[in-house]
């Protein structure tokens, strides 16, 4: 007696878009949990769907009961964390008094040159008493950064200096975590670009990608920032002058300090003289033109008024003949 034959159907394979529709409605759902968060908060809720639809990607094209490294019932082998050298943010300000400030000047910049630096800032001032200072600030990379401070203290006498070490290793840890996080969150947003059908859609993942740029500048930004505060010790340099003239042991002025300042008061007091001339100048400049012009051009040409010849001066009295006197000696009559 013949059994009768079972014809076995071929299974139906699920449809290849499944996979597909489970990696975008992971996607949106982690667009949505998103939008939603602050600045806070943001970046951890970021990294969180980011995974979740970073899980569904790799679950979608992975046979189910296989382990990371692709053979089923296995787990993958886990990876030993990198080691992380230490960031260190190295700050210090030397105050040091020198006889003379510009060849001080000219050896601390030789010497941050030297050491593969340059001069950040520098100014110079002078005070009431004639003492020259100068403020320069060093940056020298951090594995020259005690060699460069020693050779800056022996430019002349130390009076103050104070040094500063900052550890910074897991904000440069943390920075670059979530800059490699979010360059993967920006690259999967452009890729649901490109599969995104809808003009709705197009326009709400544009509006996320340009967040996620926005933020992800800011993080190269803060990156760049402690790289360099890490790679470059910065050192505040203030250069002081000696004092030329000093006071007498007892803190009286003697005949030396005197005579400096009569020679003080002379100087300045013929100064102010010369400034005054010179402002008066122009002044007496205009004032011989102005008379040159009355003189040879304006007075020749005012009309002249005639000249009055004198009255003759009325007659007087005749003046008297002396009397003559006669034989007897006396005078006579006339």
């Amino acid at each position: 007696m013949s059994t009768p034959r079972r014809t076995t159907r071929p299974a139906r394979r699920a449809p290849a878009g499944r996979p597909l529709a489970g990696v975008l409605l992971a996607a949106s759902l982690a667009l949505a949990g998103c939008g939603g968060a602050d600045d806070a908060g943001g970046d951890s809720a970021k990294s969180a769907a980011d995974g979740a639809a970073r899980s569904a990607v790799e679950g979608a094209g992975r046979p189910a009961g296989t382990a990371g490294n692709g053979r089923p019932g296995e787990a993958g082998p886990a990876r030993a964390p990198k080691p992380v050298a230490s960031a260190v943010i190295r700050t210090a300000s030397l105050t040091v008094e020198v006889k003379d400030v510009p060849e001080a000047l000219d050896k601390a910049r030789a010497t941050a040159e030297g050491a593969g630096g340059y001069v950040g800032q520098e100014s110079t001032t002078r005070d009431s008493g004639g003492r020259e200072r100068t403020r320069v600030v060093l940056r020298v990379p951090t594995a020259r950064y005690d060699e460069a401070l020693t050779a800056l203290q022996g430019t002349g006498r130390l009076v103050e200096r104070t040094a500063k070490a900052v550890d910074v290793t897991d904000r440069v840890v943390d920075v670059d975590s979530r800059i490699r996080s979010q360059r993967a969150s920006v690259a999967r947003i452009r890729t649901l670009m490109d599969r995104a059908d809808k003009l709705s859609d197009v326009v709400t993942l544009e509006g996320e990608l340009s967040s996620r740029q926005a933020d992800l500048e800011a993080l190269l930004a803060r990156q760049a920032s402690l790289k360099d505060r890490t790679a470059l010790a910065t050192i505040t340099l203030s250069l002081s002058g000696t004092p030329a003239k000093k006071a007498s042991k007892d803190g009286t002025p003697g005949f030396v300090d005197a005579l400096s300042g009569g020679w003080h008061v002379l100087v300045t007091l013929l100064r102010w003289i010369a400034l005054a001339l010179g402002a008066a100048l122009p002044f007496g400049a205009l004032a011989g033109l102005l008379a040159a012009l009355w003189l040879r051009v304006v007075r020749p040409r005012l009309p002249r008024r005639p000249v009055s010849a004198p009255a003759p001066a009325a007659p007087g009295p005749l003046p008297s003949a002396p009397p003559v006197a006669d034989s007897s000696g006396e005078p006579g009559r006339g």
